[in-house]
């Protein structure tokens, strides 16, 4: 990581995503009425920024039905998920990715599909890029739009921290080293890259495609990329046709029972597959 790099400090305020209100690397606290908060239960869920608004509004849903429980949804990256959920520091953890071979001691239960891809501002006339500019432009090889075909405006690379699902299955697939990225500014959360992108009409950073599509969608001035050619839909993840897409997950340590085997088999049924497509995921039911 280059030394000038910035790191964004998690920002504790309402940002738009999409039609729903989400905290930046921050807390979802989806609490019971003030009259059962005495008798009710927790639930404890930590990790993905991806993750986090869907199991929101899934915790919604699920305590229409269950005013004695509250869930408390945390962000702070899929690397959070795994350990808190290994340490017993939550109930249940997000994760945006596939399990890797060295975490088959957690149970992970599938919620839905997504993809990752860049976006820049509405503005930038850049419509496509090759794998190799990409690999150009995260390597600082490449500095300047009209490199690339654009104006003449310095490009400002934005990755993603450590710990963070996205920033692994981008270098993975761009055959990165994390020593080889040269970045402006590091960040967090999706909200981070969209309030950078949308300030800087020379920025380019890669993030969730559901929550992109989302706020393209609300109006939001950005442009979603494509990559090997394919667009960047939710439509290409569903159909297998993006490069990078991958498995929305829960984990736990051990396997779930009462309240939070009720919340994970509430978030993997057909009753919330309208709050997946609304967020522009792809189901994993029918």
């Amino acid at each position: 990581m280059a030394g000038h790099a910035i790191v964004l400090a998690p920002v504790y305020r309402p940002v738009a995503m999409g039609h729903l209100r989400v905290l930046c690397s921050g807390l979802f606290l989806i609490g019971a009425s003030m009259g059962h908060a005495a008798a009710a239960s927790r639930l404890v869920v930590t990790g993905s920024s991806t993750v986090a608004p869907l199991l929101t509004e899934i915790a919604r849903r699920y305590q229409a039905s269950h005013p004695d429980v509250r869930v408390d949804v945390q962000t702070g990256g899929s690397g959070r998920g795994i350990g808190d959920a290994r340490q017993g520091l939550a109930d249940i953890g997000m994760v945006s990715r596939e399990l890797k071979p060295d975490e088959g001691d957690l149970h992970a239960f599938g919620i839905a599909r997504d993809g990752i891809c860049l976006i820049v501002n509405r503005v930038n006339p850049v419509a496509s890029l090759t794998d190799e500019q990409v690999r150009a432009i995260y390597t600082g090889k490449v500095s300047s739009w009209a490199q690339l075909g654009g104006n003449p405006v310095p490009i400002t690379v934005i990755h993603k921290a450590e710990g963070r699902s996205t920033n692994e299955l981008f270098v993975s697939y761009f055959k990165l080293k994390p020593t080889d990225v040269r970045a402006h500014i590091v960040i967090g959360d999706n909200a981070q890259a969209f309030k950078t992108v949308v300030a800087n009409p020379g920025a380019v950073g890669y993030v969730s495609i559901g929550a992109a599509e989302s706020e393209a969608g609300a109006g939001m001035p950005i442009k979603l990329l494509p990559m090997s050619g394919v667009a960047a839909t939710t439509e290409a993840v569903r159909l297998g046709k993006f490069p990078i897409s991958r498995t929305l997950n829960l984990v736990t340590r051990k396997p779930p029972e009462g309240a939070a085997l009720d919340l994970i088999e509430l978030a993997r049924s057909p009753a919330v597959r309208d709050l997946v497509e609304d967020l522009r995921f792809v189901p994993l039911v029918r």
